[in-house]
């Protein structure tokens, strides 16, 4: 897979460099030969459900590993990320996630990165694009619990424009720290949209109640266990 990477990048490259909607289309082969290859190769197939968006929105995406990544990128037309800021850096990544018009920011600055954010994200309305963002911050093990940020919310706020939640059980056969892949069927869907002019308050608990419930419902299609996984409820 990352062996692939490398190759696909430096050959769209000379491409991408004289139009840049070259890049979209070389992550999109990328994505598509990434789900074909763990088809073939381990048996993980990948199904895509709901109505993926191709209007400007902000989807709200749950986040288990990379594959989901993978997914949600190969479903949309024009994917840009709220990414973090070190990954700018990383070879062919970095290169080609400027290139389709991704958003950096500092985690390690919490008010800084989201006004930041903002302030970037505005600066690039006039480049059309599903801006992909993940409400709890980082990837998720399937079962485990991570508070959703306000980060989301804001930016519903202030860009007023519906928002696409996702839910995945990815995790289930393509664990985040670890290089085994199990077979199976992973799924990501798109649930109903968000309308704009909610209370960030209201939002945030109408996000995070479907996304959790349709990730809950994914897992356990799947065969996961989340009474096992979860942690024990102290008193």
């Amino acid at each position: 897979m990352y062996l692939v990477m490398a190759l696909m990048a430096l050959a769209y490259a000379p491409l991408v460099l004289l139009d840049e909607e070259w890049a979209f289309r070389a992550v999109h082969a990328y994505c598509r030969y990434v789900r074909w290859s763990a088809r073939v190769i381990i048996g993980l197939r990948s199904e895509i459900r709901g109505v993926p968006p191709s209007d400007e929105v902000v989807i709200a995406a749950k986040h288990q590993s990379f594959f989901d990544i993978i997914m949600i990128v190969s479903a949309i037309p024009r994917p840009k990320f709220i990414m973090k800021k070190e990954l700018t850096r990383t070879p062919f990544v970095g290169w080609y996630a400027r290139k389709i018009g991704c958003v950096p920011v500092d985690r390690g600055r919490r008010g800084h990165a989201i006004q930041k954010m903002i302030e970037d994200v505005g600066r690039g309305q006039l480049r059309p694009g599903q801006l992909i963002i993940y409400p709890q911050g980082t990837r998720v093990a399937p079962g485990q619990p991570a508070p959703y940020k306000i980060g989301t919310a804001i930016l519903y706020e202030q860009l007023g424009q519906d928002c696409v939640p996702v839910a995945t059980n990815v995790g289930v056969f393509w664990p985040r720290r670890s290089i085994l892949r199990r077979p199976g069927l992973a799924v990501v869907e798109f649930l109903p949209r968000i309308a704009p002019g909610l209370r960030n308050a209201d939002f945030m608990r109408r996000l995070e109640a479907q996304i959790e419930g349709a990730s809950d419902r994914l897992m356990e299609e799947a065969g996961f266990s989340l009474i096992e996984a979860r942690p024990p409820q102290t008193t």
